[in-house]
């Protein structure tokens, strides 16, 4: 056997399998408990008190919200306090420090089911613009950020920027050079396992070229269409 082929061999069947290890707080019911989250490769795991420890392999999560100081892990298990939903499991981070780890390894390793509630840095601009998301109370202000593969909200208030790779966008729609909406994977609160539309207002005027072209980018990144 050829040596890189054997070194290849040895790094495949010797190197540890990345696992994080975050220092977090369980929020629950009665008061919290601390432990400790790990992510790796095979999926999440919290080791806490007796009775207060649990594994989800990724295909056991339904969904997986990372928050630069929070990381919600909600699952397939039938919660009886709350008739039609589900055990959602919510870590706060000890150390102070933001989950950009957890973020940079969950990115690559999940699919929709991934809920990026946080701006990233790493994004290279094709076009931004000032936009308003409107809420159903209360809207927020930010940047709009399109990339070659995501779109990036950018925004100060807390729970509101967002990170979406065009996997994890279903659709968007415009109603004018002042209006766009993203549809998104992530779940709606509103309306248990749909989807959730990001309405914004646009400050600037929205070129229809810019439109065109980030719809064929999304739909290419889908399959669903084909050009040179």
């Amino acid at each position: 056997m050829e040596l890189p082929k054997i070194l290849a061999l040895w790094a495949v069947t010797v190197a540890p399998a990345l696992a994080l290890d975050f220092p977090v707080r369980h929020e629950h019911l009665r008061k919290g408990c601390a432990g400790t989250l790990t992510i790796d490769e095979r999926g999440v795991s919290f080791r806490g008190p007796k009775k207060h420890s649990w594994t989800w392999t990724y295909q056991d999560i339904q969904q997986l919200r990372v928050a630069p100081g929070e990381i919600r892990v909600l699952t397939y298990q039938d919660n009886p306090w709350k008739l039609g939903a589900d055990f959602a499991y919510r870590f706060q981070a000890r150390s102070g420090q933001p989950f950009t780890e957890a973020y940079e390894l969950l990115k690559s390793r999940l699919d929709q089911r991934f809920v990026a509630e946080l701006a990233d840095d790493e994004v290279k601009p094709l076009w931004q613009i000032p936009v308003k998301h409107l809420g159903r109370l209360r809207g927020s202000e930010g940047l709009l950020v399109v990339g070659e593969d995501r779109i990036v909200y950018r925004c100060e208030h807390k729970g509101e920027p967002r990170t979406w790779r065009y996997n994890d966008i279903d659709s968007i729609s415009t109603s004018g050079p002042f209006q766009l909406t993203l549809t998104t994977f992530e779940r709606a609160r509103s309306h248990y396992g749909s989807l959730k539309a990001f309405n914004f207002q646009l400050k600037q005027p929205l070129e229809e070229a810019r439109y065109n072209d980030l719809w064929r980018r999304l739909n290419r990144k889908k399959g669903t269409i084909h050009y040179d």
